[in-house]
Protein backbone atom coordinates (compact mmCIF):
# COMPACT_ATOMS: atom_id res chain seq x y z
CA UNK A 1 0.00 0.00 0.00
CA UNK A 2 1.44 3.28 -1.00
CA UNK A 3 2.35 5.71 2.15
CA UNK A 4 -0.34 8.20 0.71
CA UNK A 5 -3.35 6.02 1.35
CA UNK A 6 -2.43 5.86 4.99
CA UNK A 7 -4.21 7.85 7.34
CA UNK A 8 -4.29 8.51 10.63
CA UNK A 9 -6.97 7.12 12.66
CA UNK A 10 -9.27 9.59 14.25
CA UNK A 11 -9.96 10.32 17.68
CA UNK A 12 -13.40 10.00 18.86
CA UNK A 13 -15.02 13.36 18.74
CA UNK A 14 -16.60 14.63 22.18
CA UNK A 15 -19.89 13.98 21.39
CA UNK A 16 -18.73 10.34 20.08
CA UNK A 17 -16.79 10.01 23.64
CA UNK A 18 -20.07 11.60 25.96
CA UNK A 19 -22.07 8.84 23.78
CA UNK A 20 -20.28 6.04 24.33
CA UNK A 21 -19.84 6.60 28.23
CA UNK A 22 -23.41 7.09 28.74
CA UNK A 23 -24.20 4.20 26.37
CA UNK A 24 -21.84 1.91 28.45
CA UNK A 25 -23.24 3.35 32.36
CA UNK A 26 -26.65 2.48 30.85
CA UNK A 27 -25.07 -1.07 29.84
CA UNK A 28 -23.63 -1.69 33.34
CA UNK A 29 -26.69 -0.84 35.23
CA UNK A 30 -24.93 2.39 36.48
CA UNK A 31 -28.05 4.63 35.16
CA UNK A 32 -31.39 2.83 35.91
CA UNK A 33 -34.30 2.89 33.80
CA UNK A 34 -36.41 5.65 34.42
CA UNK A 35 -33.18 8.06 35.60
CA UNK A 36 -33.41 11.80 34.47
CA UNK A 37 -30.23 12.70 32.55
CA UNK A 38 -29.70 16.47 33.07
CA UNK A 39 -27.11 18.51 30.63
CA UNK A 40 -26.07 20.70 33.22
CA UNK A 41 -25.16 18.01 35.51
CA UNK A 42 -23.67 15.70 32.39
CA UNK A 43 -21.52 18.88 31.36
CA UNK A 44 -20.30 19.58 34.66
CA UNK A 45 -18.94 15.71 35.37
CA UNK A 46 -17.58 15.22 32.13
CA UNK A 47 -16.01 19.13 32.11
CA UNK A 48 -17.44 20.04 29.11
CA UNK A 49 -19.64 22.56 27.21
CA UNK A 50 -23.61 21.93 27.49
CA UNK A 51 -23.54 21.47 23.56
CA UNK A 52 -22.12 18.35 22.80
CA UNK A 53 -24.07 16.70 25.95
CA UNK A 54 -27.06 17.95 24.16
CA UNK A 55 -25.77 15.94 21.08
CA UNK A 56 -24.79 13.21 22.71
CA UNK A 57 -28.21 12.36 24.66
CA UNK A 58 -30.42 13.02 21.46
CA UNK A 59 -28.05 10.37 19.48
CA UNK A 60 -29.13 7.96 22.10
CA UNK A 61 -32.35 9.38 22.31
CA UNK A 62 -32.59 8.41 18.22
CA UNK A 63 -31.18 4.64 19.50
CA UNK A 64 -33.74 4.25 22.00
CA UNK A 65 -31.59 3.97 24.73
CA UNK A 66 -33.23 7.42 26.04
CA UNK A 67 -36.73 9.04 25.58
CA UNK A 68 -37.32 12.56 25.83
CA UNK A 69 -40.27 14.03 27.56
CA UNK A 70 -41.36 17.24 26.08
CA UNK A 71 -41.24 19.82 29.91
CA UNK A 72 -39.69 17.44 31.49
CA UNK A 73 -36.13 16.13 30.12
CA UNK A 74 -34.80 13.03 28.96
CA UNK A 75 -34.72 9.73 30.86
CA UNK A 76 -33.25 6.23 30.40
CA UNK A 77 -35.09 3.87 28.80
CA UNK A 78 -37.89 1.89 30.71
CA UNK A 79 -38.29 -1.56 28.67
CA UNK A 80 -41.94 -2.74 28.80
CA UNK A 81 -43.01 -6.34 28.91
CA UNK A 82 -43.63 -6.63 25.34
CA UNK A 83 -40.09 -4.44 24.19
CA UNK A 84 -38.84 -7.64 26.61
CA UNK A 85 -40.06 -9.90 24.82
CA UNK A 86 -39.26 -8.44 21.94
CA UNK A 87 -35.58 -8.38 22.60
CA UNK A 88 -35.67 -12.07 23.28
CA UNK A 89 -37.34 -13.64 20.80
CA UNK A 90 -35.40 -11.13 18.26
CA UNK A 91 -32.26 -12.70 20.22
CA UNK A 92 -33.46 -16.37 19.71
CA UNK A 93 -33.73 -15.65 16.24
CA UNK A 94 -29.95 -14.20 15.88
CA UNK A 95 -28.23 -16.79 17.83
CA UNK A 96 -30.10 -19.74 16.81
CA UNK A 97 -28.60 -18.79 13.15
CA UNK A 98 -25.61 -18.34 14.44
CA UNK A 99 -25.56 -22.05 15.80
CA UNK A 100 -26.52 -23.07 12.14
CA UNK A 101 -23.51 -21.57 10.60
CA UNK A 102 -21.28 -22.52 13.46
CA UNK A 103 -22.11 -26.10 13.16
CA UNK A 104 -22.36 -26.20 9.30
CA UNK A 105 -18.95 -27.32 7.79
CA UNK A 106 -19.62 -25.96 4.67
CA UNK A 107 -19.25 -22.06 6.38
CA UNK A 108 -15.84 -21.10 5.81
CA UNK A 109 -16.20 -17.98 8.06
CA UNK A 110 -17.56 -19.14 11.23
CA UNK A 111 -15.35 -20.71 14.08
CA UNK A 112 -16.37 -24.18 14.32
CA UNK A 113 -17.97 -26.44 17.05
CA UNK A 114 -14.24 -27.00 18.73
CA UNK A 115 -13.37 -23.28 18.04
CA UNK A 116 -16.85 -22.38 19.20
CA UNK A 117 -16.48 -24.46 22.22
CA UNK A 118 -13.06 -22.98 23.39
CA UNK A 119 -14.24 -19.28 22.98
CA UNK A 120 -17.16 -19.84 24.98
CA UNK A 121 -15.17 -21.20 28.12
CA UNK A 122 -13.84 -18.17 29.51
CA UNK A 123 -17.54 -16.48 30.01
CA UNK A 124 -18.61 -20.02 31.12
CA UNK A 125 -15.67 -20.28 33.86
CA UNK A 126 -16.27 -16.43 34.76
CA UNK A 127 -20.28 -16.89 35.38
CA UNK A 128 -19.16 -20.22 37.31
CA UNK A 129 -16.78 -18.45 39.55
CA UNK A 130 -19.05 -15.30 39.77
CA UNK A 131 -21.93 -17.52 40.83
CA UNK A 132 -20.06 -19.14 43.51
CA UNK A 133 -19.13 -16.19 45.12
CA UNK A 134 -22.87 -14.50 44.72
CA UNK A 135 -21.93 -11.59 42.24
CA UNK A 136 -24.76 -11.40 40.43
CA UNK A 137 -23.58 -8.48 38.32
CA UNK A 138 -20.77 -10.42 37.33
CA UNK A 139 -22.97 -13.28 36.01
CA UNK A 140 -25.07 -11.06 34.22
CA UNK A 141 -21.94 -9.82 32.54
CA UNK A 142 -20.36 -13.37 32.03
CA UNK A 143 -23.58 -13.85 30.14
CA UNK A 144 -23.82 -11.55 27.96
CA UNK A 145 -20.21 -12.75 27.05
CA UNK A 146 -21.02 -15.72 26.37
CA UNK A 147 -23.65 -14.87 23.90
CA UNK A 148 -21.75 -12.32 22.64
CA UNK A 149 -19.11 -14.35 21.35
CA UNK A 150 -21.70 -17.38 20.58
CA UNK A 151 -22.80 -14.89 17.82
CA UNK A 152 -19.10 -13.68 16.72
CA UNK A 153 -18.21 -17.38 16.32
CA UNK A 154 -20.76 -17.52 13.05
CA UNK A 155 -18.74 -15.39 11.21
CA UNK A 156 -21.65 -13.63 9.65
CA UNK A 157 -20.81 -9.89 10.01
CA UNK A 158 -24.62 -9.16 9.66
CA UNK A 159 -25.79 -11.62 12.55
CA UNK A 160 -22.85 -9.90 14.62
CA UNK A 161 -24.31 -6.06 13.86
CA UNK A 162 -27.81 -7.04 14.40
CA UNK A 163 -26.85 -8.68 17.77
CA UNK A 164 -24.88 -5.49 18.71
CA UNK A 165 -28.10 -3.39 18.37
CA UNK A 166 -29.66 -5.27 21.12
CA UNK A 167 -26.09 -5.07 23.50
CA UNK A 168 -27.79 -2.33 25.93
CA UNK A 169 -31.39 -3.53 25.61
CA UNK A 170 -29.89 -7.08 26.70
CA UNK A 171 -27.83 -6.21 29.45
CA UNK A 172 -30.83 -4.02 30.92
CA UNK A 173 -33.07 -7.12 30.37
CA UNK A 174 -30.22 -9.44 32.39
CA UNK A 175 -29.81 -6.88 34.84
CA UNK A 176 -33.50 -7.79 35.45
CA UNK A 177 -33.15 -11.36 35.05
CA UNK A 178 -30.52 -12.47 37.11
CA UNK A 179 -32.58 -11.69 40.30
CA UNK A 180 -35.03 -14.16 39.51
CA UNK A 181 -32.73 -16.98 40.23
CA UNK A 182 -32.66 -18.52 44.17
CA UNK A 183 -28.94 -19.80 42.70
CA UNK A 184 -26.80 -18.52 40.84
CA UNK A 185 -25.59 -21.90 39.64
CA UNK A 186 -28.02 -22.64 37.71
CA UNK A 187 -28.19 -19.80 35.62
CA UNK A 188 -23.84 -21.19 34.57
CA UNK A 189 -25.25 -24.45 34.50
CA UNK A 190 -27.17 -23.49 31.79
CA UNK A 191 -24.73 -21.74 29.43
CA UNK A 192 -22.69 -24.86 30.82
CA UNK A 193 -25.26 -27.05 28.89
CA UNK A 194 -25.54 -24.96 25.64
CA UNK A 195 -21.43 -25.01 25.35
CA UNK A 196 -21.57 -28.83 25.29
CA UNK A 197 -24.56 -29.10 22.99
CA UNK A 198 -22.63 -27.21 20.62
CA UNK A 199 -19.44 -29.14 20.67
CA UNK A 200 -21.55 -32.20 20.19
CA UNK A 201 -21.81 -31.05 16.93
CA UNK A 202 -26.36 -31.83 17.09
CA UNK A 203 -27.29 -28.67 15.47
CA UNK A 204 -31.29 -29.60 16.06
CA UNK A 205 -30.97 -30.34 20.28
CA UNK A 206 -28.61 -27.22 20.31
CA UNK A 207 -31.04 -25.12 18.78
CA UNK A 208 -33.49 -26.45 20.81
CA UNK A 209 -32.07 -25.39 23.91
CA UNK A 210 -31.16 -22.28 22.17
CA UNK A 211 -34.88 -21.93 21.97
CA UNK A 212 -36.09 -23.48 25.60
CA UNK A 213 -33.18 -20.96 27.24
CA UNK A 214 -34.52 -18.06 25.70
CA UNK A 215 -37.91 -19.28 26.48
CA UNK A 216 -36.89 -19.37 30.13
CA UNK A 217 -35.58 -15.88 29.89
CA UNK A 218 -39.01 -14.81 29.28
CA UNK A 219 -40.78 -16.95 31.22
CA UNK A 220 -38.73 -15.82 34.65
CA UNK A 221 -39.13 -12.01 33.51
CA UNK A 222 -43.13 -12.58 33.43
CA UNK A 223 -43.11 -14.13 36.28
CA UNK A 224 -41.42 -11.19 38.14
CA UNK A 225 -43.61 -8.64 36.27
CA UNK A 226 -46.26 -9.94 37.31
CA UNK A 227 -48.49 -8.21 40.17
CA UNK A 228 -48.40 -9.86 43.57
Amino acid sequence: MPLTDLRPSRPPSTVDYLAEELRAAIMRGELAPGEQLGEAELATRFEVSRGPVREALQRLVSEGILHAVRNRGVFVTELTLDDVLDVYRTRSVIERGAVELILDDETPAASGREETYRALGPSVAAMRAAAERGDASAVSDADQEFHEVLVECSGSPRLIRAMRTLLVETRMCLGELVTTYADLRTQASEHETLREAIRSGDTARTKALMLEHMADAVSRLVDKRAPA
